[in-house]
């Protein structure tokens, strides 16, 4: 959604310039309080009219990532104040996407029919890695449907994306 990422995107900036040498460690407990506000029922509580925004910071800090530091207590406490908890996970994308940036890192998603694992991974990646200049942090996203048996069928002949006609005798 176009907006939400609007308004998540300052936020996740702003979070990325005040921790930035400590930015890999923010991941951290970013991902859980992420996690922790993508609830619906933790999302029901926070906009409960009668719910206080001390009692949904008490609640985050009980069941989200332990031992918060400040700066992540006040970023939570800014959320919580402008009613944004609800941007919270799309504000963990765009400060993933900042320090993948700052890291020289990209993401590539490879679609694939059968699963890719270990070394034909690795291997894939190193491939991909030579191919694009740059280090890649490399997914497999499972897609059966990428194999087509049939493409086309009659009392005759069946044709494949890649092959010639098999003729039925």
């Amino acid at each position: 959604m176009a907006e939400l990422a609007t308004i998540a995107r300052p936020y996740a900036e702003a979070l990325f310039q005040v921790v930035k040498a400590d930015a890999a460690k923010a991941v951290e407990w970013l991902d859980g309080l992420a996690v922790v506000a993508a609830d619906a029922g933790l999302q029901q509580f926070a906009h409960d009219p009668k719910t206080s925004h001390g009692q949904v910071l008490e609640l985050f800090t009980q069941v989200g990532p332990k031992n918060l530091p400040s700066v992540a207590v006040n970023f939570l406490t800014t959320l919580i104040d402008n009613g944004r908890l609800g941007v919270l996970p799309e504000i963990a994308q765009h400060f993933h996407a900042l320090l993948d940036a700052q890291s020289g890192v990209q993401k590539a998603v490879v679609h694939s029919a059968f699963p890719i694992e270990g070394a034909a991974l690795d291997d894939l990646a190193k491939v991909l890695e030579k191919r694009f200049g740059s280090k890649l942090h490399v997914q497999v996203a499972l897609e059966p449907e990428l194999i087509v048996v049939c493409v086309w069928w009659s009392a005759t002949r069946c044709l494949t994306p890649r092959s010639k006609p098999v003729w039925n005798k």
